[in-house]
């Protein structure tokens, strides 16, 4: 092994990008071996190569206790895709957390009894903190509350999510719940979005929107005027709002939401480029490219675009040189296709200032999983590396600290981490004492 190989396994890595089941969920409604090892993306790959409905089904069953018969509907699938790095990432689950080289019905026995070994108290914590070598994970898991996780609560960091809002969805029953607000026009909205930053901003790492997968990523600004008629048909009318009225409404809030990050200190995540699953991908709206009005309209934001914007990775590698306000996340690129982003880190050391990228996210549920998207990650970067170093515009020097730099560096200059363990800290004994 290199000493530049030797260096990106060895530094803790800064996990920027996960969906993590917490800690109750894990032990005891978490996965059994199978659901394990395909319950991730690879499963859209093995639609693709053929899966049938009825064999994909039966294959995440845990119900079912004939492991060897749930994999054999898909075996033919998963030969066509072993080597997408979605199969990768499934075979370095195999090895790395159940010990198997192959996947075999023989195996997944055997493996079904280390599953159990596996989902006991702190062991979620300690494959991610100690196996993976992790310095800490963030979470989006889809909600606001921000609270600290007392199965590691300077480890499990979380994103408060404006998913909603982005797509022009108010939840006004869950927003009174939460803030005591009742909806009823622009500024009781304002209102209830201020005051969930009042509540969970502190603790929080991040804001996070996902809003690609239903709507474009474009983005104008919206007067209060139309936001205030769009709200009403939203309100009145529900799931049969217009969708133009829903796209200004979403306007509207997202830019309250990087407005209230900025006040908050938080960088704002957005899902940018591929989307999970199969069979319905609109790739007009998904590009990064799209947000240029926002990222001009708030300079003094922090934009971490997520997932590379693949497959619009030139256009992206533009938008992170041209724009001050943006950072780059690598979270899910390397599974999604490791190639491409071997070669848009080459790009991107040659395009863009090197503050400006962050090197892993899993995007992943459960730890095994995380550790195996994780060792992907550092492989496929030290080969990345490597190139630069082989075709002479690095040295190993160099390499070693620009690894070190977007596997944990630049998340520090990017997150106030210290601000938000300190909070969680707080909130912690102040639970303990009340």
């Amino acid at each position: 092994m290199t000493d530049l190989a030797q260096h990106i396994q060895s530094v803790p890595l800064m996990d920027t990008h996960e969906h993590l089941r917490k800690e109750h969920d894990y032990v005891h409604d978490g996965p059994d071996v199978l659901q394990h090892l395909f319950g991730n993306y690879v499963t859209a790959d093995l639609v693709v190569a053929g899966a049938s409905p009825a064999a994909m089904k039966r294959l995440t069953d845990a119900s079912d206790p004939d492991l060897s018969g749930r994999f054999e509907g898909v075996r033919d699938a998963w030969e066509a895709c072993r080597h997408t790095g979605y199969g990768e990432a499934t075979r370095l689950i195999a090895r790395e957390v159940y010990g198997m080289e192959e996947i075999t019905p023989e195996g997944l026995e055997a493996a079904q009894a280390r599953n159990g070994e596996l989902r006991q108290p702190g062991e979620r914590l300690r494959i991610l903190k100690e196996v993976a070598n992790l310095d800490h994970v963030q979470t989006d898991d889809f909600c606001w509350e921000c609270a600290p996780d007392a199965s590691g609560p300077d480890f499990f960091l979380y994103d408060l999510s404006w998913r909603s809002f982005s797509n022009g969805e108010i939840e006004t029953e869950a927003l009174e719940r939460e803030t005591g607000v009742t909806v009823t026009g622009l500024p009781s909205l304002r209102a209830a979005m201020s005051g969930l930053h009042d509540q969970y901003a502190a603790c929080a790492i991040a804001v996070k929107s996902q809003h690609a997968y239903n709507r474009t990523l474009r983005w104008h600004e919206r007067s209060d005027a139309d936001a205030e008629r769009a709200l009403h048909a939203c309100l009145t009318q529900g799931k049969d709002a217009a969708a133009e009225d829903r796209l200004c409404l979403g306007d509207w809030c997202w830019a309250r939401g990087v407005e209230l990050a900025i006040e908050s200190n938080l960088p704002f995540k957005i899902h940018t480029g591929y989307y999970a699953g199969h069979s319905r991908m609109p790739v007009s709206r998904i590009a990064a490219g799209n947000m240029c009005e926002l990222f001009s309209r708030y300079p003094d934001a922090r934009f971490v675009l997520m997932h590379i914007a693949y497959p619009y990775t030139d256009e992206l590698v533009a938008l992170a040189k041209h724009y001050p306000n943006v950072w780059v996340d690598l979270c899910w690129a390397w599974s999604i296709n490791p190639y491409s982003s071997v070669d848009f880190v080459r790009q991107f050391i040659h395009a863009v200032p090197a503050n400006k990228l962050f090197a892993f996210g899993g995007d992943t549920a459960w730890p095994g999983a995380t550790l195996a998207y994780s060792l992907q990650a550092r492989q496929w970067l030290t080969r990345a590396l490597q190139g630069e170093v082989d075709d002479g515009l690095m040295t190993e020097t160099e390499a070693m600290a620009y690894a070190e730099r977007i596997m944990r560096r630049n998340q520090e200059a990017c997150f106030d981490l210290a601000a938000t363990r300190a909070a969680i800290n707080a909130a912690g004994l102040a639970a303990a004492a009340d």
